[in-house]
Order: structure tokens, then sequence, then C-alpha cells
């Protein structure tokens, strides 16, 4: 396998997303101390396990604690390139490539660079990749530098639930959809299809009488669902063979991921254009012509969902997130086409 098809393969020594290498935590007692300014949050917006750090960094307010570099969606074997910055350099780490950072943690490392990631601005240094750690970190140990009002996406008292549902998760859908899609062998890909399509069915009847996945409000339970629905009909449907049915032909499935795309800090971290090109393009074995589709329709996910009938409070007794950084509004020309207007 090459390096672009390594970064989401869960069966891969390296480079996959159940797999990372660099464990260290940002958090008061962990290797690198919690600091305002001191790091940069890696992501593409193509990536969902980045995507999940986006909507994170977003609900708890951490944006002027924590800065933000994009990388261009299309990777190769150099790693995620810094291509959307003049000059293909991030203006603040100084490096074309994040592999930059992963070798001045460690000059022997020759693993896969994965995204997210959070680099020391200082020293230059990968901090940590750790995908499912940053995002709980971020909700619990940044509490010096979260805004006024923002949600507990890791309650005390739910964690054990969410941790079981996290895990569930992960196995059947958040790493289930690259299996299907990359499996090598058709026996490999119909164990992953089962079991994927039997945890969308287990989610449609829970989310049938529930707003929420644990309890009444957003968790971070429901970050990690969103973020791998936000892409199912676009690429895992029919790129990656995951097409038993639609995402919008599941009713409480698809009234749910609605309702999340349209809370402040899920949608407006969604760029469809990205999520495309990267998948369509990065992994030609799947198609060697790299046609990227027009389809599907987007208009639906501005459609209204209903959901408020179900009850829950999205941010329990905090708020909705402000707008977004002036620098962090992105305009996705697919959602711009879906909506009549520039998101």
């Amino acid at each position: 396998m090459n390096a672009a098809e390594n970064v989401f393969f869960p069966d891969s020594d390296e480079n996959s997303p159940s797999t990372v290498d660099f464990t260290a935590r940002i958090a008061a007692d962990g290797m690198w101390p919690v600091q305002s300014g001191r790091y940069r949050l890696v992501v593409s917006r193509a990536c969902p396990f980045s995507g999940r750090a986006l909507v994170t960094r977003r609900l708890m307010g951490l944006e002027h604690a924590l800065s933000l570099a994009v990388t261009d969606p299309i990777q190769d074997d150099r790693s995620w390139h810094f291509g959307l910055d003049p000059a293909g350099r991030d203006p603040v780490l100084g490096i074309e490539f994040l592999a930059e950072a992963y070798r001045a943690a460690d000059p022997d490392y020759d693993g896969g660079v994965s995204v997210p990631a959070i680099v020391d601005i200082t020293s230059g240094k990968l901090a940590t990749n750790d995908h499912t750690r940053i995002t709980l970190d971020l909700a619990t140990e940044w509490g010096e530098y979260q805004r006024p009002g923002a949600p507990d996406l890791y309650p005390e008292e739910r964690r054990d639930e969410i941790d079981e549902i996290n895990d569930l998760l992960a196995d059947d859908l958040n790493y289930g959809v690259y299996t299907c899609g990359l499996a090598e062998t058709q026996q490999q890909y119909s164990a992953a299809f089962r079991k994927l399509f039997d945890r969308l069915d287990w989610l449609e009847q829970r989310l049938t009488g529930q707003r929420y996945l644990v309890g009444e409000t957003i968790t971070e339970s429901d970050i990690r669902l969103f973020t791998s629905l936000v892409r199912f009909d676009s690429v895992y449907h029919g790129h990656f063979r995951c097409n038993r049915n639609k995402l919008t032909e599941m009713p409480a499935l698809w009234a749910y991921a609605r309702d999340l795309f349209q809370t402040p800090g899920f949608g407006d971290t969604v760029h469809f254009s990205d999520i495309k090109r990267h998948y369509h393009l990065v992994l030609p074995h799947l198609d060697e012509n790299r046609i990227i589709p027009e389809g599907p329709d987007l208009s639906g996910w501005w459609r209204p969902h209903g959901r408020q009938e179900l009850g829950g409070r999205p941010f329990g007794d905090g708020t909705p997130p402000g707008p977004a950084p002036d620098d962090e509004r992105w305009t996705d020309p697919l959602s711009a086409g879906a909506t009549g207007a520039a998101r």
C-alpha cells in the first residue's frame, strides 16, 4: 500500500487511525503542559478524525488558545502538505509537510504521518497525534481557556457509558467504513459490511426515541458519530461500497445528522469539497481515472429535522459557540451551491 492508502486503513501497521505513535498528552499532568498559544492543531478538513478535533475546539471556544493549521486535502508519500498556505508553507510552523514536525520529535521516525496532530510551536516538534485522546483532553484539560458557557462533553457521571459507545462506534463504524472500502478480500469486506450495518441499525433504533446518544445533551460520542455520518453518502456509500442503503434512507439517523449539522460548531466545520476531493483522488486503486462524482445533492442538510420534539438540551447548562473566527470561516463550493450562498 502507498502512503495515502495507509492513512486510513485500520489493519495496516502504520499510519492508520487505530494506531498512533505519539501518545503523549497535553494535560495538567501530561508530558506537555496546557498553555495558551503554545501549540498548533494541524488538521485536514477531509479527515473525520480531524473533524472531531475541529468540532470540539469550536464547541469549547478554544480558537484563541490553540491555533489552527489546515492542510491540503491531497497528500502524497511526503505526507500532508500545507498547500493551502502561501508558498505551500505553514506561516506559523514554517514547514511544508507535517512529516517535518514528526521528524523534529524523532529524527529516526519512519512511520505514518496522520492528522489530527498537535505541534509545539517553539520547538517545531510533534506533541501528539493521538486522535482519541486529543478531543477528550480538549474537553477536559483546557478548562482555563474554554469559553464561558462551554458544554460538558465528557460528564463524569456518564463517562463509562460514553466510553462504551465510543468503542462500539470505533470498531464497527469509524474504522469499519475503511475496512469495507480498502478490503483486499471478499471475506474481509463482507464481515466489515455486516458489522457496519448492524451497528447503523442499532443506532437507528437507539436514536428513534432519544435526541442524543448519551443523556440529554451533546457528548463526545455524538461528535464521533457525526463526523462519520456527514461523509457517508458523499464517499462511503459509493466509493467504499458501504451501499446497503444511504444515510438519507435511515429516518432517525438522517434527522439526527441534520440536527447536529445545523447546530453551531458542527456544520460550520464541514467542507464537502475537501472531503470528496481527498477520497476520490488519493486512492487511485479504487478509481484509476480519479473522477470526482457530481452528487449527492447536499441541500437536504439544511432541511428541518424535527428532533426538538424529542427534548434534550444541546449544550446542557451552557450556550452555543459564537461565530468562527474570520480566518476560519471557509467557503465550501459544494455547500455554497447547495444553499445558494457561501457559508
